[in-house]
């Protein structure tokens, strides 16, 4: 190794035989034994979290015990979205001296006036990151966002985590875009490939472009069982086999956070924070506990054990040295299959059983617990809202909610920036308890946040060289890696002679339309009618026409229904709001839908029965079913073929008839599309989800069971089940299907 100190825009690099190499801005470099480290705390002295001989947890425990109480607290805290550079007009908009950014006169890697302050004041280390505009801006916000902590007392660096970023369709709201980097396919799309050796490649892959960009944390993998086919964030996670997403989740997990290192741990890993325990996939009806009308998680099948296997046997159970994910994300909802104080149901995260007994107590784990975001606020005032989800505790302070969940063993608020409920549930805490016990509390949960620092080797470089990120960050390989995966993640659900189709062939895609509806945070959207096709994409390969008339084939572009489960028309009507979450395209009344409910119960409601038996579910994208049946109409004998973007498995009884080539696009670029649809590349993608037969099966399955729901066959006899496609020759059958059989 070479040795010596340089200086590299504006960064001192000691790089020294025998030990790690040292970047520092603004903190002294020291000598003992020989050898080189930073004097963070400018001491004078070598203490001991800044030697970086000692183990992680030494150093952890050294720096914890140093820290005042508001720092303590700051480290329990998360920042908001960071957005880089922040916009008007966009969330979360900050100001740079005052002033938005168009008017500040300055680069887009500039801090704003909250981010200084979040350090500053609020002694924050842990930094969300929503939006970079690219990879440079990236390393040079880091660089400066590192250059501010290091200044400041104890040199503490900053911990910057994102949700989800390498997904090639992206879109909704609550994952971070990809800007620069490889694309993967979603979540469902990677499960396709039923390959756990290509998702630690994806997580080996993608924990070095984290690192390029200066994440150390990924607020993710999900590792839910996807085994209610209703739920909005099914396509977020590896499917329902509960096998296959054990083996994904321990393939990601290590992959993610191992370096070439004796413990694992170095400058190449990225922590792993898994959710969301103990699974949150079973949400009565399909609802999504990020809404109150979706708070409860039922279990009629008797199955909560089988949704903790991807944690415990996964995530908890890693081949490599780093042993566990660094990270556990409770989701917010009530499982109703765990004991549950005697005041009531809680949300998992308040819930002493399943943290203090469940996860630290019988699973031992001892890594940080952060809470999902938004759990301590006030809840708001109607139940159609984006509002906190404090379930069960709404009637303890907001300070009192941290204290419980501090109590619980969780160490960290997701969402939460503000120090003062923090510090005055160390008030409650010190008059309960006495303030030494208070304090070794609040100690404990800093020592596991900090791991994560050391263990990243924050302490000695958490710079980066901005020309070095943008050359790795989406290098040539990585995307290439990113997009075979993408190809082979493509479904063929049937093949009636659609495909594939020649070059130069006259196609007709016509056009989308949504009517309004709700988006993620529960704000109106307004009906919308746009053009499905990528126009780079296809240029060159097919010639689109304007008349069906001119065309060699139809190519309809369709998503699975867009249902919601809660309508606030239903309420004011005198309703009670709730409605069926559909998966066919036409409205679908629940004749034999579940009455009454098995959960619910809010203090917003006159009524804990949350049953829609008698109700009509509708879907925005009704029409997509149109447009498949007036191609059929207007091609007659010629070939329909349907692109299916599927975030959640359809009835497919009113659309596969008429088309006479499905393929099922589970978060692909359209580039991918076309180079299967086109015969450039055979698919060979299996579903990891059954499609239903109807929604009676639906209706009558156990939310937490996987695959318990009659499954839809074509008039072929093929059976569009867990580990189903077909390639141009027939159905798969290959060492993947053998290995993941269907339970």
């Amino acid at each position: 190794m070479t040795h010596g100190r340089s200086e590299i825009e504006g960064l001192t690099v000691q790089r020294q035989d025998g030990g790690p190499t040292l970047v520092t801005t603004s903190a002294p470099l020291i000598q003992a034994d020989g050898l080189w480290f930073k004097d963070a705390a400018r001491a004078g002295v070598l203490l001991p979290y800044c030697d970086w001989r000692l183990d992680a947890d030494a150093r952890a425990r050294d720096l914890a015990a140093r820290l005042s109480v508001e720092e303590l607290a700051g480290l329990m805290l998360y920042s908001p979205h960071q957005m880089v550079p922040s916009l008007p007009g966009e969330p979360f908009e900050s100001t740079y001296g005052g002033r938005p950014f168009p008017e500040a006169g300055c680069p887009a890697w500039e801090l704003t006036d909250q981010q200084r302050r979040m350090l500053e004041v609020d002694h924050i280390r842990h930094v969300l990151v929503l939006k970079l505009a690219d990879p440079e801006t990236a390393a040079r916000w880091n660089n400066a966002l590192q250059a501010l902590a290091e200044s400041l007392p104890w040199g503490v660096p900053i911990n910057t985590s994102s949700d989800p970023r390498h997904g090639a369709a992206g879109g909704a709201e609550f994952k971070s875009g990809a800007r620069g980097v490889s694309r993967w396919p979603e979540g469902l799309g990677m499960a396709a490939l039923f390959s756990p050796e290509a998702c630690r490649e994806f997580a080996a892959i993608a924990a070095r472009e984290y690192r390029a960009l200066g994440i150390t944390t990924a607020l993710g993998p999900q590792i839910d069982l996807g085994t209610e086919p209703r739920w909005m964030r099914l396509e977020d996670t590896w499917g329902a086999h509960p096998g296959l997403v054990t083996d994904y989740a321990r393939a990601y997990c290590d992959g993610l956070q191992t370096s070439d290192s004796p413990d694992g741990w170095g400058a190449d890993s990225v922590a792993a924070m898994v959710k969301h325990w103990p699974g949150g996939g079973t949400g009565e009806g399909g609802r999504d506990a990020h809404y109150a009308f979706g708070a409860y998680a039922v279990y009629p099948g008797g199955n909560a054990p089988t949704h903790l296997r991807p944690f415990t046997e996964g995530a908890f159970a890693l081949p490599g040295p780093t042993g566990a994910a660094a990270a556990v994300m409770p989701y917010y909802t009530v499982s109703t299959a765990y004991p549950q104080p005697e005041t009531g149901g809680v949300g998992n995260s308040y819930n002493r059983y399943l943290i203090a007994d469940l996860l630290r107590g019988e699973h031992g784990y001892d890594g940080v617990i952060c809470t999902d975001w938004g759990i301590t606020g006030d809840p708001a005032p109607t139940m159609d809202s984006f509002g906190s989800r404090c379930f069960g505790v709404a009637h303890l302070s907001v300070a009192q909610r941290h204290l419980l969940a501090i109590d619980n063993g969780v160490d960290q608020f997701g969402g939460n920036s503000e120090m003062a409920p923090v510090l005055e549930a160390f008030r409650l805490a010190a008059e309960r308890d006495g303030e030494a016990a208070a304090r070794a509390r609040f100690e404990r949960s800093a020592v596991r946040l900090l791991r994560t620092f050391f263990r990243c080797g924050l302490f000695e470089n958490p710079y980066l060289v901005p020309g070095e990120s943008a050359a790795l960050v989406g290098n040539d390989a990585h995307v290439a890696a990113g997009y075979a995966a993408q190809l082979g993640s493509l479904v063929l659900l049937k093949n009636r002679g659609g495909a594939p189709l020649a070059s130069g062939m006259r196609i007709w895609v016509p056009e989308c339309h949504r009517t309004a509806r709700k988006g993620f945070f529960r704000t109106d959207l307004p009906a919308v009618t746009f053009d499905p096709l990528d126009a780079d994409a296809l240029a060159g390969r097919l010639e689109r026409v304007a008349d069906p008339a001119d065309a060699d084939a139809a190519v309809v572009f369709v998503e699975s229904p867009l249902g919601d489960g809660f309508s606030s028309a239903d309420l004011d009507a005198g309703g009670t709001g709730y409605v069926p979450i559909s998966l066919q395209w036409r409205p679908y009344v629940a004749d034999a839908a579940r009455q009454p409910s098995l959960a619910g119960g809010d203090f917003r409601e006159a009524s804990a029965d949350r049953s829609y038996r008698g109700k009509t579910g509708t879907c925005a994208n009704e029409s997509d079913l149109d447009a498949v049946l007036a191609a059929r109409a207007a091609l007659g004998t010629r070939p329909v073929i349907v692109v299916l973007r599927l975030h959640n498995p359809p009835v497919l009884s009113e659309l596969e008839p008429a088309a006479d080539t499905i393929l099922a696009d589970l978060g692909v670029e359209q580039r991918a599309v076309w180079d299967v649809l086109l015969g450039e590349h055979e698919p060979t993608g299996l579903l990891p989800v059954a499609l239903p037969a109807s929604m009676a099966a639906v209706e009558a399955h156990c939310e937490d069971v996987p695959f318990d729901y009659a499954v839809y066959s074509d008039a072929a006899g093929h059976a569009y089940d867990f580990g189903y496609g077909l390639n141009w020759s027939g159905v798969i059958a290959d060492e993947r299907t053998r290995r993941y059989r269907r339970p």
